[in-house]
């Protein structure tokens, strides 16, 4: 289906859980999220009767986020339903990494195509304070069962943080040549809980450049991030600029939360309702969502926020 500014919407990002394993800073609160009830959450069907109806408007692409996805006790299952699903052609899932060993196998088995793993520092002590309560060797042992594992594609998230990560740029990059993955750098976004980061903290993707002048430009895939490579390296760098250089003009995607609230821009508080709604319900509101969503988010910085009035872990990383 296409919005009112030309754009294809052909991909749909389901929360499956506002819940997490970790506690990282730029995510969710320290203390974590107000349990909700469960009659306030999309229960499994619900979700995958969501997928159903955004398929039958010509949405092609399913990545399922949390919170941590790989939380939800039942996420094999749905995964495995979620890519049956007529018109699904390609299931992904983003994580941070650290349940993998267990869970890698079983969610290739059931049709997951790509992951992607947050990876935001090689520095023990600096993982344990940017998550809280994580260990770095879980999300490592992590990534390596996803490539024990064989997915089609796996990449790397680090989110770009300036005076905690920026001196790690070329040490995580060089991950592309121990591993074949794809390694993306990210802007971070001054979403709504985000005080632990100053102005420091939200530097533009071109300091990735800078700091990696052997970086070569490669073709482009259609997605988001600009993407690059080192000399001699088996995956990509990808650089994604939401905040210095938004990309809505391309983007192709709506969000889903795990409490049933379809989001057309994850920077807009605008939110449309699903729960409850049969197959031809949600559908009409999907199809809603996507004629309402706007051309841009406005302006994002340290001083003008993000107007999500949610936390990254309620909406979908």
């Amino acid at each position: 289906m296409v919005d009112n500014y030309g754009r294809s919407i052909t991909y749909l990002r389901l929360s499956v859980t506002e819940l997490c394993n970790l506690r990282c800073r730029y995510c969710m609160p320290e203390d974590g999220v107000c349990k909700k009830r469960h009659e306030e959450m999309l229960t499994q069907e619900e979700m995958l009767t969501a997928i159903r109806a955004a398929a039958s408007l010509g949405v092609t692409k399913l990545r399922i986020t949390g919170g941590e996805p790989l939380v939800k006790p039942n996420i094999v299952e749905l995964c495995r339903e979620a890519a049956a699903t007529p018109g699904i052609e390609e299931l992904c899932l983003t994580t941070n990494g650290t349940l993998l060993p267990r869970l890698a196998g079983p969610l290739k088995a059931a049709g997951v195509h790509r992951l992607n793993i947050s990876l935001d520092t090689l520095n023990a002590d600096k993982y344990r304070f940017i998550t809280r309560r994580g260990e770095l060797e879980q999300a490592i042992a992590g990534i390596e069962a996803a490539l024990d594992a064989g997915f089609d594609k796996i990449k790397l998230n680090t989110v770009l943080i300036g005076g905690f990560n920026d001196d790690e740029i070329p040490a995580l990059a060089d991950l592309t040549r121990r591993w074949p993955v794809d390694l993306r750098f990210i802007e971070l976004m001054p979403m709504y809980d985000s005080g632990d980061f100053g102005p420091e903290a939200f530097l533009p993707y071109t300091v990735v450049t800078e700091r990696l002048p052997e970086l070569q430009s490669v073709a482009q895939d259609g997605g988001v991030a600009k993407l690059f490579r080192l000399p001699d390296a088996q995956g990509r760098i990808g650089l994604i600029s939401p905040v210095s250089a938004h990309f809505c003009a391309a983007c192709n995607r709506i969000r889903l939360t795990a409490d049933g609230r379809l989001k057309p821009c994850l920077h807009s508080a605008d939110e449309i309702s699903l729960k409850g709604l049969d197959e031809d319900g949600m559908r009409e509101k999907i199809r809603e969502a996507i004629l309402s969503k706007p051309q841009w988010h406005g302006e994002l910085n340290y001083y003008e926020r993000s107007r999500a009035h949610r936390n990254m872990n309620q909406i979908g990383g």
